[in-house]
């Protein structure tokens, strides 16, 4: 394949960026933009110089690939008809907001061999990949994501739409079961969870604190590893690395490493149009997605939420 058609399905906020990578790529046609608000898809596909849609069903028949930034409810509905046609989809997180959902979108794509990407994005924030062969059994995991209230994502509660990201961090650095869990959440500005704290212990007996907030007044975006002989702390959003290691002379080493300048969801979708080529592996599968969801559940069905 030399070139890739894609369309971009839901414009709003994440889903215009999408667009404008896709519009940016040499082996790209933009071949669509889809929005129910037709102002909105006029507007986008202008920008882009694609054509506006207000329904899937206008989309060309030959499409090769799809970005699905619809709200996550809408996810099964707008990803599963593609996906038994195999046209291959990159769809943002969480891949649903439902475990039935996600198993069927994983279904639809094995039975219509398409390829299916999760939208992780922080899987591909340079600090991350800097240190991917640096991560080894960690013992000890803090994270913590806080940002001020966004109307978009309300549609599912903190856990699905924040802690989500430090899940799946954690989930692709730690190979081990979880053993048990406990979380306590607090509805603040929403009728769902906006502020929620997790502790994982895992079989390996690797212990994991997440809080995430969309409530707080600052933002934060940070996760801080200790390992054997070793201290990391990342700062997903300077994109900046501090590691401290313990050298053979019991002095303790200071390394800050700062990321150039990155575009993760360039590097997002450029490893999604590669996998559409045949010229790589999807990075995040649906599985990964299925799985931290799967975790993300447990969350919240052991979560404690205090009286008001």
């Amino acid at each position: 394949m030399s070139r890739v058609r894609a369309a971009v399905i839901g414009v709003g906020y994440l889903g215009r960026f999408h667009a404008q990578k896709y519009a940016a790529m040499a082996d790209v046609d933009l071949v669509g933009i889809v929005d129910t608000d037709a102002d909105r898809a006029r507007e986008i596909a202008r920008e882009v110089g694609a054509r506006p849609f207000t329904s899937c069903g206008g989309l060309p028949e030959n499409i090769d690939a799809v970005s699905i930034a619809v709200p996550t409810t809408a996810h099964a509905e707008v990803a599963i008809p593609f996906l038994k046609r195999g046209v291959a989809v990159l769809l943002e997180k969480p891949i649903s907001a439902r475990l039935d959902e996600a198993r069927a979108i994983i279904d639809a794509a094995a039975r219509g061999g398409a390829k299916l990407q999760i939208g992780h994005l922080e899987r591909f924030n340079p600090a991350l990949l800097k240190l991917s062969g640096s991560i080894k059994n960690p013992m000890f995991i803090e994270a913590h994501r806080i940002s001020p209230f966004k109307v978009r994502g309300a549609d599912v509660d903190v856990v699905l739409d924040i802690m989500i990201h430090d899940i799946d961090i954690i989930l692709s650095l730690v190979a081990s079961p979880i053993q048990s869990l406990e979380a306590v959440g607090v509805p603040v500005l929403t009728d769902a969870v906006d502020i929620a704290n997790a502790r994982l212990r895992f079989e390996s007996g690797c212990i994991a604190n997440i809080t995430a907030s969309r409530v707080s007044a600052d933002t934060m975006r940070k996760i801080r590893m200790f390992q054997s002989n070793a201290y990391i702390s990342i700062d997903f959003a300077k994109a900046a690395v501090d590691v401290y290691t313990l050298e053979e002379n019991k002095q303790i080493s200071h390394h800050h490493l700062a990321m150039s300048e990155s575009d993760a969801l360039a590097a997002e979708i450029r490893s999604f149009v590669d996998a559409v080529r045949g010229l790589a592996e999807v990075r995040v599968d649906g599985i990964a997605g299925l799985r931290a969801i799967e975790v993300a559940h447990a969350i919240k069905d052991s979560m404690i939420i205090p009286k008001q």
